[in-house]
Parts: C-alpha cells; sequence; structure tokens
C-alpha cells in the first residue's frame, strides 16, 4: 500500500512542475494551458492539503521577510480583477464580480496550491478499479437556511438544490448496519487495545442518523481502561454537571462563563487522574479549535465535554445533512463550472459530483475568467498613491520564476495573516490588526479500505480515540448523488475518515502558544510517519481476525491544514484588519471571523461590494 500511495505522491508533483516548465512568452503566462491530460490533483495521494511546496514562498516571506526574487518578468496581462486565493471566498468574488460588472470582464485567480478550492479538498481513492469519493478539508454547508439571501440566491444559481440532500443522505445506515458512537483505547496510553461502546462526550452527535451509546454510564467507567482511582473519577465526571456547583443560580451564567473547565475538573470534582484528563482534553475535539483545558466551563458544556449531557448540534430544519460526496469541494468545482464553462460537462453541481474536470481549461487565454495555480502571490501593491492609483500590481511566482500582472482590482482572499507581508504601504494600525488574526492547525486523513468488515464487527460508525494523533475515525458520511453511490455492504470498498486537531504538549499554555507548537510538530513529520500512525491506529482498533493493513488499505492521503479552522484575532482586530486599503479589499472567512462556507462566501460579496 505504501509503496503505491508514494509513487501517487511523486507522479502528482512531477505532472504540476513539468507543466510549468514550458517555454513562456512574456507577453502571457498561461500556466494551465498546456498541462499534461492526467494532470488531476484530486486523485493524488500521500501529503496532500497544504502539500509539500504550496507554502514555502510564503514562508520565506513572512518569516525571514524575503524579498529578492529574483528579475520579473512583466506579462502583458491586464485584469479588471485579481484574486489573491481560490478557496470558496476567492471563487465567491470572482462570481460576484462578474455578477456585478459583467461576464466579459477579466478575472484572475491565483492559488499556491496544486488545486482551486483552498480547504474544499477533494480527495479520490480508486480501490480495486472503484473510484471512492471524499473530503479533505472544508466538511458539509453548515445550517444553510440560515444563510443570507445572498449565499442561498448564489447555492440556487449554482445549481446546488439543498432539498435534495434529504434523500441523498442516507439517515438510516448506521442503524441499518448497527454502527455508532465508541472510545478506542490505545495500548501505548493507557496499557491496551480496547472498544467501549460509549464515546463519553457529545462529538459524535453531529453525525446524523449515527446510533449513540450502547452502555450506561456506570458501565461505561467500568469498562473504561484505567486504574480504579480512573474508573471512580470518570464516573464522578459523568455523573456531574452545573448541579455540582456551589453557586446561586443568580450567579451561574457569569461564574460558568468566567471559570475554567479543566478548574471545574481538578478543583470542583477533585479530578487528578492523568488518563481521565486526557479524555476530557480530548473531547471537545473541534468545537472550539483548542483542546478543553482552554474552554470554560460554559464552552465545554455546550460542545458536550466529558461529564457534560449530550445536546442538539444543529436545529431540526439544519440538520448536518448538506454534504456532497466531496464536501464542500462540489461546491468550489460549480463555482468553476459557472466562471469556466468548458472546464466539465454538467448542468449543475449533482451532475459534477463525478466529472472530471480539464484542467488545461483553467488558465486559457480567451477565456474572461482564468485560474492559475502553484502560483504564490508575494507582493502586491498599487501604481501610485492607494487612494487615487487606478492599478495594482501583483507579483506571484511560479515555478521559481517571478511575473507581475497589472488589475484594476485586488481581492485579497487568501490567509489574512499574510496580507501585511505582501500588500505594500498598508496603514500600520491596520497591519497589525491583520498580524493578530489566527487559525488553528486542522488535519483530515482520508484512508481507502477495500472493505469495512472491522468496523462494522466492532460496531464503529465513529471512534472517539483520546490517546491517538487523530482523535476521531469515522465511516464517511453515507451520500449517495449524481450517480455516486455510498458503500452498501461491509464487502464494499469504502472510505474512513481519520480527524486530528493536534493540541500544544503543556496543557493549560495560550492559544497562540499551543497552535505554534502543534503546526511545527505537524509539518516537520513525513509520509512515513503519518502512514505509521495510521497502520498503529487501524491495527489497534479492529480485529485482527477481519483487518490487515497491508492487504486492506488501499491508499492514504494527509491533508495537512497548518492553517485550518478561522479564530479570529483579540477585540477588534479583525474588523479593523479588514478595511479597504485604494483598490484593495480583503475577503476569506478569516475576515469575519468564521469558520463555516457560507460565512466565506459572504466574505467575498463584501470584498466585492467595497470595490466598487
Amino acid at each position: 500500500m505504501s509503496e503505491i500511495t508514494r509513487r501517487d505522491l511523486i507522479n502528482g508533483t512531477l505532472m504540476a512542475v513539468g507543466s510549468s516548465m514550458l517555454p513562456l512568452g512574456a507577453s502571457s503566462h498561461a500556466a494551465m494551458a498546456f498541462l499534461d491530460p492526467s494532470y488531476y490533483p484530486p486523485a493524488l495521494t500521500g501529503l496532500r492539503g497544504s502539500h509539500p511546496g504550496a507554502n514555502d514562498h510564503a514562508h520565506r516571506r513572512a518569516w525571514a521577510n524575503f524579498s529578492d526574487w529574483g528579475p520579473t518578468t512583466k506579462l502583458s496581462e491586464t485584469y479588471d480583477l485579481v484574486v489573491v486565493g481560490g478557496g470558496l471566498s476567492g471563487l465567491a468574488a470572482a462570481y460576484f464580480f462578474q455578477q456585478k460588472h459583467g461576464a466579459d470582464k477579466k478575472v484572475l485567480v491565483l492559488d499556491n496550491h496544486d488545486d482551486f478550492g483552498g480547504h474544499a479538498k477533494r480527495n479520490e481513492h480508486t480501490i480495486d478499479g472503484d473510484t471512492r469519493i471524499s473530503y479533505g478539508g472544508s466538511q458539509t454547508l453548515v445550517e444553510p437556511r440560515h444563510a443570507s439571501k445572498i449565499v442561498l440566491d448564489l447555492l440556487e444559481d449554482l445549481g446546488i438544490d439543498l432539498e435534495r440532500f434529504k434523500t441523498a443522505y442516507d439517515t438510516g445506515f448506521f442503524k441499518r448496519h448497527g454502527l455508532g458512537a465508541v472510545t478506542y483505547f490505545n495500548r501505548e496510553v493507557f496499557g491496551e487495545d480496547k472498544v467501549v461502546q460509549h464515546p463519553y462526550c457529545n462529538y459524535p452527535n453531529y453525525v446524523e442518523g449515527l446510533l449513540g451509546a450502547k452502555l450506561s454510564n456506570e458501565e461505561a467507567a467500568s469498562q473504561a481502561p484505567l486504574s480504579e482511582r480512573g474508573k471512580e473519577q470518570l464516573l464522578r465526571v459523568l455523573k456531574g454537571g452545573l448541579h455540582v456547583l456551589d453557586v446561586p443560580k443568580e450567579d451561574l451564567e457569569e461564574y460558568i462563563d468566567s471559570h475554567s473547565y479543566f478548574d471545574y475538573l481538578k478543583k470542583t470534582l477533585k479530578v487528578d487522574d492523568p488518563d481521565v484528563l486526557r479524555m476530557a482534553r480530548n473531547s471537545g475535539l473541534d468545537w472550539a479549535s483548542t483542546g478543553t483545558d482552554l474552554m470554560s466551563i460554559a464552552t465545554a458544556k455546550s460542545c458536550g465535554a466529558l461529564g457534560f449531557a449530550t445536546v442538539a448540534v444543529y436545529d431540526e430544519g439544519n440538520p448536518y445533512i448538506h454534504h456532497f460526496p466531496d464536501g464542500n469541494a462540489s461546491v468550489a468545482r460549480a463555482f468553476v463550472k459557472k466562471l469556466i464553462p468548458d472546464v466539465a460537462k454538467g448542468d449543475n453541481a449533482e451532475e459534477l459530483v463525478l466529472a472530471r474536470f480539464n484542467y488545461d481549461e483553467l488558465d486559457q487565454p480567451d477565456s474572461a475568467v482564468r485560474i492559475r495555480l502553484n502560483s504564490t502571490v508575494v507582493h502586491v501593491e498599487h501604481g501610485g498613491d492607494p487612494q487615487s492609483s487606478s492599478e495594482v500590481a501583483v507579483n506571484y511566482i511560479h515555478d521559481g520564476k517571478q511575473y507581475q500582472v497589472i488589475a484594476r482590482g485586488v481581492v485579497m482572499a487568501c490567509y489574512n495573516m499574510m496580507i501585511p507581508h505582501i500588500v505594500s504601504g498598508l496603514p500600520q494600525a491596520q497591519a497589525d490588526a491583520l498580524k493578530l488574526q489566527g487559525k488553528s492547525p486542522l488535519q483530515y486523513t482520508t484512508v481507502g479500505l477495500k472493505n469495512w468488515r472491522g468496523m462494522k464487527e466492532r460496531g464503529i460508525g465513529l471512534a472517539m480515540s483520546p490517546g491517538n494523533m487523530h482523535q476521531a475515525v469515522l465511516m464517511d458520511f453515507p451520500v449517495s448523488m449524481g450517480g455516486y453511490e455510498y458503500s452498501k455492504t461491509p464487502d464494499d470498498p469504502c472510505v474512513l475518515q481519520m480527524i486530528s486537531c493536534p493540541y500544544g504538549g503543556t496543557v493549560g499554555a495560550p492559544r497562540v502558544e499551543q497552535f505554534r507548537e502543534a503546526r511545527g510538530r505537524m509539518l516537520a513529520l513525513q509520509f512515513e510517519d503519518y502512514e505509521q500512525e495510521v497502520r498503529d491506529h487501524l491495527n489497534g482498533m479492529l480485529p485482527e481476525e477481519l483487518f490487515e493493513f497491508d492487504r486492506d488499505v488501499s491508499s492514504i492521503s494527509v491533508n495537512r491544514w497548518a492553517h485550518g479552522y478561522t479564530v479570529g484575532g483579540p477585540g477588534n482586530s479583525t474588523r479593523i484588519g479588514r478595511q479597504p486599503f485604494g483598490r484593495i479589499t480583503i475577503a476569506n472567512a478569516d475576515s469575519a471571523p468564521g469558520a463555516d462556507a457560507k460565512t466565506a462566501m459572504m466574505m467575498g460579496y463584501r470584498a466585492v461590494t467595497e470595490l466598487g
């Protein structure tokens, strides 16, 4: 398995580099126009997400203030709009600009990755000739019916039918197969490999149709592989709640908002067992982008951390079912199809589910909209006084060479903390505010399995895994649409999702410090390290008589997002940072801040509106 995975990754890299080495004239840089027909990033496995090389130039710019990129080739390309960042917010900006100013307006989207969509990343795993589709980042259209009319009209224009998900998502799948929420305790941390039929937290509740705990709290505590003291403390936590706080009712709300969840565990419930505290720290996973050691009691309660009753994740009118087989990558693909019609066949988002996009259509000189991948923007500057200048120069690096295009307006839809390192002349207060905008590290690993008999045998729909790098492992969402059929029986191939929200090593350390430490640890690992982690995790969790890693795992895609969920900055810094600057405006979910697709798209709309 590992040999195949690494070969696929290498081939993908060679295809990208090979395309960029073609002769380029100074008149135009159609970087994507001469690609080998086999260039198709969704099918690549290995290290994906922010793949090797994607952030190298940005890191040199931000960390070392590097600016000596060599000679600049000034292209005779002038655009009405250049968008920096090809994620959902950037693609929305391109869409809204053409809607406002006309389909003939020239737009260039520049992105540092080898694929469009940003965090909305499509993963394909071909398993014995059967292509299984999954997502490597942005997962679902969260509560779309709470979106603004602008976003709802946009989704309709992209051919996304929200009603369709009611039948596309198989809410009875987990019950039919007896798959529920469990916890896997690994040998390395807890002394033995054991699956207990209880999640000990609310996190799995977001998976629509997933069966809940099969054990009582008492049974779950007694079956956990903990010391007797640990079991007693775990049961104490499971029976805890706000009722154990000796606080007057009128003061309770203020108290739980201002007091730490970990202090509640340690001081109120007298918990000091390290394994119980580990379970607690990992029980919130990605709800607040941090471990529960940084949560207030109120936040821990709202996300259903260890010791708090399960809570409804979404309201009845917005169940967590608005999910394409490839997550929000289908939204990105629908955008690209709308902007560049010849890129694929299909009249709506569902018809695009199985479409193989022609990447050589992304950057054609005769197209009004062009998307140029593997292109890192390193410098953006007005042609004169920002308040009166009518043009902006945009410099980017592609295949180690620097190019420049001219735009009448620019939308910076990239990570907002990078903007002060790229845009020249920003007011100091705005630059300082942008540098404060944060993102938490996040990792989605997708695993192509030849069958899921072991998951069926253990009754695993989602396994919380407090001792592992990946704190949750789940069967991918059971969605069938556009001719794509989800796995029907345990003998069929499927994709497992393995989710990691890495925290810092020091419990209680400031959030920024934990993010920095976890980010560095994530990027230092090689594919072989991740492969070994997945091997150990699945071998320990699944029955050996039904699962053999080298036989049953076909491929692995590790989607590392060193800068994943938007978490914003302190105080009013987000609003200060996103202010228009001459002919440059700012989008991305960071500028809200908010870590969901509808917010990202609205920020694209706002940025275009501010350009005028």
